[in-house]
């Protein structure tokens, strides 16, 4: 059994600690959190699960680390403290661990990555033995594994695209939905997230990776924006009111510009409510889905799905993610120290887990 530690219990983390738990090669060992008031509890309670674990949560970062976990699941998150992210992993990787994380986009590709996020994580794995794997949903196995697998069903490929079409009034993480994407704030508002090269900051390593996938060179990589308000004040069963003029729906591409044509492109159609922008791509159900289109021949068109806690789309996301990461946790433990990226890391059967709920 591979001693691992979960780094975090907000919506990642608790999907987390699920998955590691119901991992055949997985034993969780130490749960990390920030919060005062859950130190002491259990962590099959912080993950929402009806049994104890008898994994009682630690804030003492300093005695998890040095016990010398062999993984750690970092599922804090890095939208608005990414400087504080980036040191809990190296001191992570440095301790010997091999860190799994959604946290730190732009390691998704560490080969392009800045020498201030990379650096660092270099001199960590040098020091301690470690190793890291940054992924997670979109940016994440949306946009690298699954359309390269779906690519290679095709006779020709003439464009790739990658959608994130999702009501993220079902994504409980206000202070991101409102403040870092702008829902609910004045149309003259500027979303951290949507600034100029944001995007291409956040996704554009994963048109990078499936550029070099597919064997073809970027002339560029480019961005577009729309924002449509809200027409009517609407009220959100997570996240309160959103009112009329204001930020209702976004829509933006991430484009990789091959011989002067966006042939490889992300795109994220969002809103706060499913009235606002109709007539942009809508998911099947009006919640969310993530689909891969292949314009060639034949045409192809792959929509997933996920859902979990109650039916929520947003949880379902958060749980595939972390499935990715955690069921590379093996794997990368019999792999050398490094850093590593989707190509690298195999997408995998669920050996094991057939029929499996929980240990016996």
């Amino acid at each position: 059994m591979i001693p691992t530690v979960v780094w975090g219990t907000g919506n990642v983390g608790r999907a987390a600690i699920r998955a590691v738990e119901a991992h055949p090669a997985l034993q969780l060992t130490a749960v990390l959190v920030h919060d005062p008031a859950k130190v002491g509890r259990d962590a099959g309670a912080l993950a929402g699960l009806d049994r104890a674990l008898g994994v009682a949560a630690t804030d003492d970062v300093g005695a998890v680390l040095g016990a010398r976990p062999r993984a750690v699941v970092y599922a804090a998150s890095g939208d608005i403290r990414p400087d504080e992210a980036l040191a809990d992993v190296v001191r992570a990787v440095a301790a010997g661990a091999v860190v799994v994380t959604p946290a730190l986009y732009p390691l998704y590709d560490h080969r392009a990555a800045p020498p201030e996020f990379r650096d660092p994580v270099v001199a960590a794995v040098a020091e301690g033995g470690g190793s890291l794997f940054s992924s997670g949903v979109d940016p994440g196995w949306g946009n690298d594994v699954l359309p390269l697998l779906v690519s290679g069903l095709g006779s020709t490929v003439e464009a790739v695209r990658c959608q994130e079409v999702f009501d993220y009034s079902t994504y409980d993480q206000p202070d991101s939905v409102r403040h870092l994407v702008g829902m609910g704030h004045p149309m003259d508002y500027e979303p951290p997230m949507l600034f100029p090269s944001v995007p291409t900051m956040v996704w554009g390593g994963q048109i990078r990776m499936m550029a070099r996938a597919l064997g073809v060179e970027l002339d560029d990589i480019r961005e577009t924006l729309e924002r449509r308000p809200l027409e009517r004040t609407v009220t959100t069963r997570t996240m309160g009111e959103f009112e009329a003029g204001t930020q209702g729906a976004i829509r933006f591409e991430v484009q990789g510009i091959v011989a002067g044509e966006p042939r490889i492109v992300i795109e994220h159609v969002t809103r706060i409510h499913p009235s606002c922008a109709p007539d942009w791509p809508q998911p099947p159900d009006g919640s969310g889905a993530h689909r891969v289109v292949i314009e060639g021949r034949p045409r192809i068109e792959v929509t997933v799905e996920a859902s979990d806690e109650g039916e929520n789309r947003s949880a379902g996301g958060n749980a595939t993610a972390v499935g990715r990461l955690v069921n590379a946790i093996d794997w990368l433990v019999d792999a050398k120290p490094g850093l590593y990226d989707a190509l690298d890391v195999p997408l995998r059967p669920a050996v094991g887990k057939l029929g499996r709920t929980e240990r016996t």
